[in-house]
């Protein structure tokens, strides 16, 4: 449902902003969805009358025109459109104007004419996303005046995600008495004149399936102007609540669906052979529907239908044969209310869905077709004339729902919400709703209206209560459970989603001792300090471990000895050392791999794991908590000279190290392949940087591709850092796809293959702008880098 701000306001207007609103609205139950300006920003564009056009003398398609603008004289504006034409008026940029877009508008000359302007079409206003021509504006358009002061446009869509049992508000004036009611206004329905009748002809009307259709009202309305177009000020509106104007008698009837909640269908009234007849359709029956589809009905589906055919679906869409088109005089005018329970899925049976069919299966107030028809009609006679018969009235009381009386109880009021509300209170708050209120005994009986479909038991009263009062304002009392919930911060990733990840990566978490050979420990971190047990429990574990390689390391080898060849181990735990004289300890998450990527199968190749597998490893911990880490080259006695990593986290902390176990500890150890070890800083990598949503943009991406040649020492790194110092915000993703050595690459360089995704916010980016960011990359790798394209 979409709904004009400015249309809300003219019914009730509160002391509050858009944001205020918007969130009263949400906070009540009335989910707002969005909020769209109805226009782009623009400005200095005013109503002007073209004068005269003269052709202009170099160019074919381009006339001089003189525009008058409410100034003392008019101005000279170059125009191409094919509609342009003396005494028309049009949205007039002058000069220093600025259009959606930051289009500025300046002096020009045009094939060597002046002009003093532009001439606007809707598109170019951004009110329209395809336009052909000038916009042209009613003939009555006040010349001078500001075009966003004329069509009302500091306005704001208000789009709200109702449900299904809040069928009341979809119409503007259910919302407006929501927001009377949460400002504490009083609201008053509009009044509608009744139409006194200009002639007594009148179609006979007959209801078969009373059940399905209580109310029936019927109106013939003769001589219309089939020339006439809907005022401006209508099909505003209605674009602005999502509807497209077609044509004055079916917008009218679409302007009071939105105005008031309540379906009209206008038939052709010369291609109908009275009676007409509310019935089921009978099996086999077929319909020609407005939409181009032709259905075939069963005997379950309600149709109004005269002595002929079927003439439309009731509630849902009415028929092709019968319909209002550009010749019509005559018309005649439906307006019913059909129960909820009989058109309830009549639509989606035949894969349709309308806003009728909306509105009756969700339920319609069957106490406003009078005023609706009233209504209808005076617009119709307001837009394009006719002569108004009298209304073919047809109700069936006792069909209609009945509105039964719910008592609220003051004790309940305080038990459930926590808050006393007295007499005046729940009189101001129901009769606001429009529901009707009596005092009883211990409480009131309150009568729901007719558009109130949800009001069944005294929870809905009381729901009502909160959602009016506020949710946010219900006073908060603590659980009589005493117990303190656990907390779960989002900011923190578990440890055990760190050690489930291992597992899904082909890991097995292994648990060993914190006390350790010394020999062991020497070996794999040589010249750290270690901390050594007075009455150790053997030899073999004397010193307590300054790092989880040593038990891991010994596991592998265990694993080793007994025909496993594809060893993949991690541990969480502590590792404990030396500060400032103070034994201390740290949480640390550690692991080995060695062997072969995969298990031996028939689908890929058998190939050993390299230093990259593992940092893939490490990275996808990383990937968890959403937070990216620095590789730095780095030498470790105990590690692979030319395959070691220092890992920092991005405020520039060393947090862990990955790399290759030194060949010659890897003989002393009696590994024969080599071996990947990395140990992570359990904190550093549970801290979780929160989800936050980034705009999407609506323009396409583009990817381009370069190669690039580097020297050998350059690292994928510093090739993407400096793309980043571009500062290019039209760059989204760098991608490194593919590294090159050999024939036609000189000796010492590389050439490394990468791909960038452009995509802007604002627009969808030309092959010009492309061009542009792509030769600033490449003059700013060769810059920093040396870096050349690779021809």
């Amino acid at each position: 449902m979409q709904v004009s701000e400015a249309w809300l306001r003219e019914l009730v207007n509160p002391p509050v902003d858009t944001a205020e609103l918007v969130a009263q609205l949400t906070m009540a139950g009335l989910e707002v969805d969005a909020v769209t300006p109805v226009a782009a920003e623009f400005s200095g564009v005013v109503v002007g009358e073209v004068l005269s056009t003269v052709q202009h003398a170099n160019a074919d398609k381009l006339r001089v025109c003189q525009v008058n603008v409410g100034r003392a004289e008019p101005l000279q504006i170059v125009c191409g459109a094919s509609n342009v034409r003396p005494g028309l008026k049009i949205p007039a940029a002058l000069i220093g104007a600025v259009l959606p877009g930051d289009f500025k508008i300046k002096e020009s000359k045009l094939r060597g004419e002046l002009s003093f302007g532009m001439l606007c079409s809707e598109k170019e206003l951004g009110l329209a996303v395809s336009s052909v021509g000038l916009m042209e504006l009613p003939a009555d358009a006040p010349v001078g005046i500001d075009i966003r002061d004329y069509l009302m446009l500091n306005d704001n869509v208000i789009e709200l995600g109702l449900t299904p049992n809040r069928a009341d508000c979809l119409s503007v004036e259910g919302v407006a008495r929501e927001v009377a009611v949460l400002n504490s206004l009083s609201f008053q329905a509009p009044t509608v004149a009744v139409i006194e009748p200009q002639h007594q002809q009148a179609l006979e009307v007959k209801i078969e399936a009373v059940e399905a259709c209580p109310v029936y009202l019927g109106r013939l309305i003769k001589n219309i102007n089939p020339a006439a177009v809907t005022p401006l000020w209508m099909q505003e509106r209605l674009r602005r609540c999502g509807i497209r104007s077609l044509s004055p008698v079916v917008d009218v009837t679409n302007y009071v669906l939105i105005e008031l909640g309540q379906p009209l269908h206008a038939f052709d009234a010369d291609k109908l052979s009275a009676p007409i007849v509310v019935r089921c359709s009978r099996v086999g029956e077929s319909l020609a529907l407005l939409n181009d589809q032709t259905i075939e009905l069963d005997g379950d589906a309600l149709v109004i239908a005269d002595q002929q055919q079927a003439l439309a679906l009731a509630g849902v869409m009415g028929g092709k044969d019968s319909a209002v088109f550009g010749e019509t005089r005559d018309i005649f005018l439906e307006c019913a209310f059909f129960t909820p329970v009989n058109v309830a899925g009549k639509a989606r049976q035949f894969g349709l869905h309308t806003d009728s069919s909306h509105r009756f299966e969700r339920g319609v107030d069957f106490n406003v077709q009078r005023r609706a028809i009233e209504r209808a009609t005076q617009l119709i006679l307001d837009i394009a004339g006719g002569s108004p018969g009298p209304v073919s009235e047809i109700i069936s009381a006792a069909e209609l729902p009945v509105r039964a009386p719910v008592k609220l109880r003051s004790q309940r009021i305080a038990k459930v919400l926590g808050i006393q509300f007295g007499d005046d209170e729940v009189h101001a708050l129901f009769e606001g709703l429009g529901m009707s209120v009596q005092v009883v005994e211990s409480g009131w009986e309150i009568t729901p209206p007719g558009f109130r479909f949800d009001i069944a038991i005294e929870e809905d009263l009381l729901e009502e209560i909160g959602r009016i009062y506020g949710y946010n304002n219900l006073p908060s009392s603590s659980l009589l459970m005493r117990s303190e919930l656990g907390k779960a911060p989002e900011a923190q990733l578990s440890l055990a989603r760190l050690q489930d990840c291992l597992v899904d990566r082909g890991y097995q978490e292994a648990i060993t001792y914190s006390f350790v050979d010394e020999a062991m420990q020497n070996a794999v971190a040589p010249g750290e300090e270690f901390i050594r047990i007075q009455n150790p429990i053997s030899s073999e574990l004397a010193v307590m471990r300054t790092t989880l390689w040593c038990g891991l390391l010994n596991a592998a080898l265990y694993n080793i000895n007994r025909q496993q060849n594809r060893v993949r181990l991690f541990e969480a735990g502590l590792r404990f050392f030396y500060q400032d004289g103070q034994i201390q300890q740290r949480k640390m998450i550690s692991g080995v791999a060695l062997g072969t990527v995969n298990t031996e199968q028939w689908g890929e190749q058998t190939r050993k794991l390299d230093f990259f597998d593992v940092k893939a490893d490490v990275e996808a911990l990383f990937g968890l908590a959403g937070i990216g880490a620095d590789f730095v080259a780095y030498q470790h006695p105990a590690l692979h000279p030319g395959q070691t990593a220092q890992i920092k986290n991005q405020r520039g902390e060393a947090i862990g190290l990955l790399g290759m176990l030194h060949p010659t500890l890897e003989k002393q150890l009696g590994f024969d392949s080599p071996v990947f070890l990395f140990e992570l800083e359990q904190d550093a990598v549970l801290e979780r940087r929160v989800p936050k949503f980034s705009v999407l943009s609506k323009y396409p991406s583009v990817r381009r591709d370069m190669a690039l040649l580097v020297e050998e020492s350059v690292s994928a790194d510093a090739i993407t850092s400096a793309i980043e110092d571009c500062l290019e915000t039209a760059i989204r993703e760098i991608s490194i796809f593919d590294i090159y050595r050999g024939p036609g690459v000189a000796e010492g360089y590389k050439s490394v293959a990468l791909a960038l995704v452009l995509q802007d916010f604002a627009q969808t980016l030309t092959d010009t702008e492309i061009d542009a960011i792509f030769r600033k990359v490449l003059d700013t790798l060769a810059a920093k880098l040396n870096a050349k394209l690779r021809e």
